[in-house]
C-alpha cells in the first residue's frame, strides 16, 4: 500500500515538473505570470504545441530585455515549427545571450534549409568577421557574390576584410564596386581612406563629393582624409590648412590634432607639435599614440628623461605600440615586458 501511494505521488511530481518546464520557459514562472505576459502564458498552457504563441511571447520578452527567458521560447518555437523568420529572431537571441557557437550552428543549418534567403549567409559572414575568422567570412561573401554579383553588402564587407588583411589593391577594387552600387558615406570614407594612404589623387574628388552632402559644414572626415593625402605626398602647407579646417568643423575630433602634430614634428617645429599632441591627449587621453609622439618631441629636443616617461605612458595605454618600445631602447631605458 505504501509503495503504491509513493509511486503515485512520485509520478504526479514528475508530471508537474514537466508541465512547469514546458510552460514556464525552464522555471521562470513568476515572470511569465506577470500581467504583461500572463495572457500569452495562459494561451500556451491551453495550446502547448502552438509555435506562434511561443514566438510572440519570446518577442515580447525581448522587447522588455528579458533575453535569457526569451531564449527558451525561441528555442521551443523553432523546434515546433522551423520557419525562416523564427530562425533569424532566434539567432539574434543566441548572440545576445552569449551563445555564439549555437548561433553559428543555427545560421549554418538555416542557410541550407532556406537557400533562397541570403540573410542567413550575410549574418554568418558578419559573425565570422567579428570573431576573427576572416577566411571563413570571405568564403561566405564569395558564395553570396556567386549568386548575386551586385550584392552591395557582400562587396563592402569583403573590401573591409581585405583592408584588414593589408591587401589594399583588392580592398580598393571591392569598395569601388560597392560605392558605385550605393554611394553611401560609410563606404565612401572607407574608400577615401585607402586612396589617401596609397597617395591616390582620386581621394580629392571623392572627398569633395562626400563634403557636398554636408550642408551644415560640420562633417570633418572628408576634409581630414584630404589632409592625410597631402601629408603623405609631403605637401605640408596644404595638409596643415586642411587639418585646421577639420578641427574647425569638429574640435572634438582628435585625429586631425594628432596628424597636425606629426606634420609639425616633421617640420621640426617641436614646441608647436608638443602643444598639439597635448591638446589631442585632452580629447583622447587613453590613446597611446599621443604620448608616443610627445616622447618623440622631447627626445628630439634632448629631454630624454621626459621622453622616457612618455614612452612608458604610451605603453600603459597600448602595450603593442612597438615604436614606443623602440624609443626606450634608443634611450637605453628598461623596456617593459609585453604581457
Amino acid at each position: 500500500m505504501f509503495k503504491s501511494w509513493y509511486t503515485w505521488l512520485f509520478s504526479c511530481m514528475v508530471l508537474f515538473m514537466q508541465a512547469c518546464g514546458n510552460n514556464t520557459a525552464d522555471g521562470f514562472g513568476d515572470t511569465l505570470r506577470q500581467p504583461l505576459y500572463a495572457g500569452l502564458t495562459d494561451s500556451i498552457d491551453k495550446s502547448p504545441k502552438d509555435a506562434t504563441l511561443y514566438l510572440r511571447r519570446a518577442e515580447l520578452l525581448s522587447q522588455h530585455e528579458q533575453h535569457d527567458i526569451a531564449y527558451y521560447d525561441y528555442k521551443k518555437s523553432w523546434e515546433l515549427n522551423p520557419l525562416a523568420e523564427t530562425a533569424l529572431a532566434y539567432a539574434s537571441n543566441l548572440f545576445l545571450t552569449g551563445r555564439t557557437k549555437d548561433a553559428i550552428t543555427l545560421l549554418t543549418n538555416a542557410a541550407q534549409q532556406f537557400p533562397g534567403n541570403t540573410e542567413f549567409l550575410r549574418r554568418l559572414g558578419e559573425t565570422y568577421a567579428q570573431n576573427g575568422r576572416t577566411r571563413e567570412a570571405l568564403d561566405i561573401y564569395d558564395k553570396l557574390l556567386k549568386t548575386d554579383s551586385g550584392n552591395f553588402d557582400a562587396l563592402y564587407q569583403k573590401g573591409i576584410l581585405y583592408t584588414q588583411l593589408k591587401d589594399t589593391a583588392k580592398a580598393i577594387a571591392l569598395l569601388e564596386q560597392a560605392y558605385r552600387l550605393q554611394p553611401l558615406t560609410q563606404t565612401g570614407l572607407a574608400l577615401a581612406n585607402l586612396y589617401a594612404e596609397t597617395k591616390n589623387d582620386r581621394v580629392i574628388a571623392l572627398c569633395d563629393a562626400l563634403s557636398q552632402k554636408d550642408t551644415a559644414r560640420d562633417f570633418a572626415d572628408p576634409v581630414f582624409l584630404k589632409g592625410i593625402y597631402y601629408s603623405n605626398i609631403r605637401n605640408y602647407p596644404k595638409a596643415l590648412a586642411l587639418m585646421d579646417e577639420a578641427i574647425n568643423r569638429d574640435w572634438r575630433f582628435p585625429d586631425p590634432y594628432i596628424e597636425k602634430g606629426i606634420i609639425l614634428y616633421e617640420q621640426k617645429n617641436y614646441d608647436e607639435a608638443l602643444k598639439t599632441f597635448q591638446y589631442a591627449a585632452n580629447l583622447a587621453y587613453t590613446d597611446g599614440d599621443n604620448y608616443y609622439w610627445m616622447g618623440r618631441c622631447y627626445e628630439a629636443t634632448g629631454k630624454n628623461e621626459e621622453a622616457i616617461d612618455y614612452y612608458y605612458k604610451a605603453l600603459v595605454f597600448d602595450k603593442d605600440l612597438t615604436e614606443a618600445r623602440e624609443g626606450l631602447k634608443r634611450l637605453k631605458a628598461e623596456v617593459p615586458r609585453g604581457e
